[in-house]
């Protein structure tokens, strides 16, 4: 009896180890590129995706996240995405605008109202919209991820008005419309990739940068920018895409648990993103930096006028932009 028993314990512990080793042979990792650093919420709300979707997808897929820009700069991995050298990446719209016209009008200056009024309007129909419009280029469009609201910081001086941002450097995203954001605004903009401005704004090539609490903190701009000047003109989003050549390879049911894994991934960016940004102040005013408020914010949203003329031109992005503005 014994010995049966035995027999039947080796059996069942053969055919764990038979599973297992089907595991590592079936299972399949889609790497997922970022630019941030590991700690970074959008680095942590991919990697809690790639858990769910490992759990839902019972084994078969999961996912390998690439952070601190190690697949390349964010137009690289467009690039990588389009021609299915990548399978997904974490981007902030800002970049996308000349790939994907609809998402324009979420990195119009001041469209958004607060952060709830963000959410809000991302996870509705218009959100829907902006996503599904993606396909046409080559990305599947998951869901939207927080990017906090974006601010000036300064080298020099601070900068209180419109008048104090006349002829200063500023670096900004390689993006059309922050070019002209920060032309409307009388300074000089100077695109470049995120990991090229600490040291440019160390030598002195530009003068400025804007961007969010965590993204000042981690890139250690504070080091070099001790003015944070809280203009807070853009809450645009980051968007987590697919590769689409990659995506039609897939059966519609593995698409369905891809979406359902990002879409559910969201709340847990949004808690990560809400502690990261409280940390991320604590840790710059601790090291020194000035918060500047702003005399009169009116005035800053007055002169994106022409930005808006500019870029939301067409019917269907002046439609955006005003189901936006009506979202209570």
């Amino acid at each position: 009896m014994s010995n049966a028993i035995h027999k039947c314990a080796k059996a069942r512990w053969v055919l764990a180890i038979c599973a297992l080793l089907s595991f590592a042979v079936h299972a399949k990792d889609f790497r997922s590129a970022d630019v941030h650093p590991t700690d970074y919420p959008t680095v942590g709300a991919v990697r809690y995706m790639g858990k769910l979707l490992l759990d839902q997808s019972k084994g078969r897929f999961g996912v390998r996240v690439y952070p601190s820009g190690a697949l390349g700069t964010e137009k690289d991995n467009i690039e990588q995405l389009k021609i299915g050298a990548l399978d997904m990446m974490r981007i902030n719209v800002g970049v996308l605008n000349s790939v994907v016209p609809e998402t324009i009008v979420t990195v119009l200056p001041f469209v958004f109202r607060s952060t709830e009024h963000m959410r809000k309007v991302l996870d509705g129909p218009v959100g829907d919209e902006i996503l599904a419009s993606m396909e046409s280029q080559g990305l599947i469009g998951l869901a939207f991820y927080d990017s906090g609201s974006r601010s000036f910081y300064t080298t020099k001086k601070p900068v209180t008005n419109v008048a104090d941002m006349k002829g200063l450097k500023i670096r900004v995203q390689q993006s059309d419309l922050f070019v002209a954001m920060i032309e409307a605004l009388g300074a000089n903009p100077t695109p470049m990739p995120l990991g090229e401005v600490y040291t440019a704004l160390k030598t002195g090539i530009v003068d400025a940068a804007e961007n969010n609490w965590p993204s000042y903190e981690s890139t250690r701009h504070f080091e070099a920018a001790k003015f944070y000047n809280q203009t807070e003109h853009s809450l645009a989003p980051e968007v987590l895409v697919f590769s689409k050549k990659v995506w039609d390879k897939l059966p519609k049911e593995d698409q369905a648990l891809i979406r359902k894994a990002a879409k559910e991934s969201v709340p847990h960016m949004r808690k990560l993103w809400d502690e990261r940004e409280v940390k991320s102040r604590k840790v710059v005013e601790a090291a020194g930096i000035k918060t500047v408020p702003v005399a009169n914010k009116q005035e800053f949203i007055d002169a994106m006028k022409p930005v808006y003329a500019k870029f939301a031109n067409t019917p269907k992005l002046k439609d955006l932009v005003k189901r936006i503005q009506e979202t209570k």
